[in-house]
């Protein structure tokens, strides 16, 4: 397995490819994504989208149609593609796929799981592949997603670092949606912390 790894237009966000050999998946083409897209894949399959947030989706439709391949996108989240609820002019597209909550899907032969963490949107997920988590907006290197957004939900919020908390019998490499890596087990130290903050709010 190998990881690339591009931040994207002007909140830096951060656009995965997931090589697994012969075979790519990309994760949250952000804006412009495609021109480095193009430079390093050679055999993409699947879009994955974290979540519905305009930074993260923005190149979807020009990715699926160039390479003619289908979006996953977690259920709960699927109509911002479409109806662009922040208002940011992104370039509409469709999920290919809805993916259910803590669905576990099958994609090239491998195995994914969309583990549903809503709060900062209603679907927004962590992706798991072995021993890696791609965060989107849920987790970063010492911070966690807003919740402040119109489509957000602090309760939601508080259910979900609560229940991330059971995800810590194994250690991952938490890749997140803007800014560096880090681990889920660093990240599990101040979740009780963000709870607290979150509930105050």
């Amino acid at each position: 397995m190998q990881i690339k790894v591009k931040p994207m237009g002007p909140y830096a966000t951060n656009c995965y490819i997931l090589n697994l050999g012969d075979k790519e998946i990309i994760i949250d083409p952000g804006v412009d994504a495609l021109p480095w897209i193009k430079q390093n894949v050679k055999n993409p399959v699947a879009i994955f989208n974290t979540h519905g947030h305009f930074d993260h989706v923005w190149s979807n439709k020009a990715v699926s149609e160039f390479y003619d391949i289908p979006i996953y996108c977690p259920k709960d989240d699927a109509f911002m593609l479409e109806d662009d609820p922040l208002g940011y002019g992104v370039p509409k597209s469709k999920a290919s796929v809805l993916v259910k909550p803590d669905e576990e899907i099958e994609v090239a032969n491998e195995k994914f799981k969309f583990w549903h963490f809503p709060g900062h949107t209603p679907g927004c997920s962590m992706i798991e592949y072995g021993d890696t988590l791609f965060s989107g907006d849920f987790l970063f290197e010492g911070s966690i997603g807003r919740w402040d957004f119109p489509t957000s939900s602090k309760q939601d919020m508080i259910k979900s670092l609560q229940k991330v908390k059971e995800l810590g019998k194994r250690d991952y490499m938490v890749l997140p949606g803007h800014g560096n890596s880090t681990s889920l087990a660093k990240e599990l130290r101040g979740i009780d912390n963000w709870i607290a903050i979150v509930k105050n709010s």
